[in-house]
């Protein structure tokens, strides 16, 4: 049987290493690999997606002792809950090798980082074993840092280096709960699917989830843990702003729902309230920021905080539609933020500038971009028939008919409407009314940018009419855990 996990994950790195090894007078041939790779990579997990069975468990598992004597193991697999994390992954580590096309500063390096990017976050959705798990998390850190250092705007050291010691320190306090349940009497192995039996004591699990809280937090991130991510985003360049947004988010949310839930149900009971009370305020607070914001890539920056906050409440909510609403929104959110960087990106390299004040009538310079853009902007707000409304609508549900107070549901809807005008408002500013100067002879956006926002605009519509498109792969997982909830 072909290995296809491994070939997912290890294909970036191979292609890494191979656009290392090139002639540095050949600055071309670095995009072609990216871009070969990618597809490859792609197509892999498109067929791991479409021959997947819902109902049938673990599928595409591979597993072997890999370090014997400390009982770590090469243990990789798919379940409902990572298989479309894992081609989300894929598609936009594609989409961000075509919106690198131009990149002519480095490129050798440049798309090495990209391959080895998407190595790591295809690992961290693959990995079973906690140690392979880490190791792929850590891995993410270092092609972040780099196309953060040396691609980002005038502040990009500061921007890295905050990202990279945020999210490292997170990492230390999640190392520091897996070798206590390791080191535990009831616990022994590194198998993260092993461990969801063992019953550890409500004391010991409050504490390790505490440690995990603070490594998968910071991640999404929650506030008020959130401070490193528009710094960012607002320093990175786009196509590392499409990846941190649409796929390193998603890495916090998913070790919620792959470690602190079912490893450590009974210290979810202690906590819920208060992951429900942050994702409030991050729902609320991201919002209201985002609506004060002049540069419109720190508007998105912000209402990525936003929408992730109610992940983080389906999460506090405990029960399978809540559950389904956070898996929901990880998907929605890697589409809809994708899209919005991408077309943040396409106005910057026109108008030289991402200040809403000096960019306006873009609908009137530009028409296809501008529909493009709204239709981010919509579904992005939640507007019914796209993809932002399906997860954010079952995470209300989800909170409203749990043992949550029905008045955290109440505020994040506030949430929502709070959303709903920033967004519009940004289209007034800048899709409405005569165009600017800064996009006075801008053209429209070229074929090779269109390919990069249609595959998401589809799939965005796709899944808002056909919500049995994606819900059907996360319902069995979260009918699952939400029994060992208790939900």
């Amino acid at each position: 049987m072909l290995p296809i996990l491994s070939l997912i994950v290890l294909l970036p790195l191979a292609g890494a290493i191979a656009i290392a090894l090139l002639p540095n007078d050949r600055t071309t041939w670095p995009r072609w690999v990216a871009a070969a790779v990618s597809a490859s990579v792609l197509a892999l997990a498109t067929y791991a997606m479409v021959t997947f069975r819902p109902a049938g468990g673990l599928q595409f598992v591979e597993k072997f002792d890999w370090v014997p004597a400390a009982n770590i193991q090469y243990y990789m697999g798919l379940d409902g809950l990572s298989v479309l994390l894992v081609a989300l992954s894929a598609l936009l580590s594609l989409l961000a090798v075509i919106a690198s096309w131009k990149m002519d500063k480095r490129p050798k390096f440049y798309f090495a980082m990209l391959l080895v990017l998407a190595t790591g976050t295809n690992g961290v959705f693959s990995a079973l074993d906690f140690i392979l798990f880490y190791v792929f998390w850590e891995l993410v850190l270092v092609p972040m840092y780099f196309l953060i250092a040396v691609w980002g705007g005038p502040r990009r050291e500061y921007a890295a280096i905050k990202f990279f010691l945020y999210t490292l320190l997170g990492s230390v306090f999640m190392l520091v709960g897996i070798l206590a349940i390791y080191l535990h009497p009831q616990g022994g192995t590194f198998d993260m699917i092993a461990l969801v039996d063992r019953g550890f004591p409500a004391n010991f699990q409050w504490w390790v989830f505490a440690a995990f809280f603070l490594g998968f937090a910071v991640k999404v991130p929650v506030w008020p843990l959130h401070t490193w991510l528009p710094d960012a985003h607002v320093e990175a360049p786009t196509a590392a702003s499409v990846l941190l947004a649409g796929i390193l988010l998603k890495m916090g949310t998913y070790g919620f729902l792959r470690v602190s839930l079912p490893i450590l149900p009974e210290a979810w009971k202690s906590w819920s309230w208060f992951i429900a009370l942050l994702a409030v305020i991050s729902i609320v607070y991201g919002a209201a920021v985002a609506f004060a914001q002049t540069d419109l890539k720190k508007l998105v920056a912000y209402s990525s905080v936003s929408h992730m906050g109610f992940a983080m409440l389906g999460i506090a909510a405990g029960t399978a539609v809540g559950l389904d609403g956070a898996q929901a929104v990880n998907i929605s959110h890697g589409f809809l933020s994708a899209m919005l960087f991408l077309c943040v990106g396409i106005v910057y390299e026109r108008a030289h500038t991402r200040q809403i004040a000096e960019i306006s009538g873009v609908a009137g310079q530009m028409p296809v971009y501008a529909g493009m853009f709204a239709f981010a902007s919509f579904a992005s707000l939640g507007l019914p028939g796209l993809s932002g409304f399906v997860g954010e609508f079952l995470a209300l549900l989800g909170s409203w008919g749990s043992t949550l107070s029905y008045w955290y549901t109440i505020a994040a809807a506030i949430g929502v409407l709070v959303g709903a005008a920033y967004m519009l408002w940004m289209i007034q500013r800048v899709i409405l009314g005569e165009p600017s100067h800064s996009i006075a002879d801008a053209p429209d956006i070229s074929v090779r940018e269109a390919s990069t926002l249609v595959p998401l605009a589809v799939l965005s519509l796709v899944m808002g009419v056909w919500w049995a498109s994606t819900l059907q792969f996360f319902e069995p997982y979260s009918e699952a855990l939400a029994k060992v909830l208790g939900g």
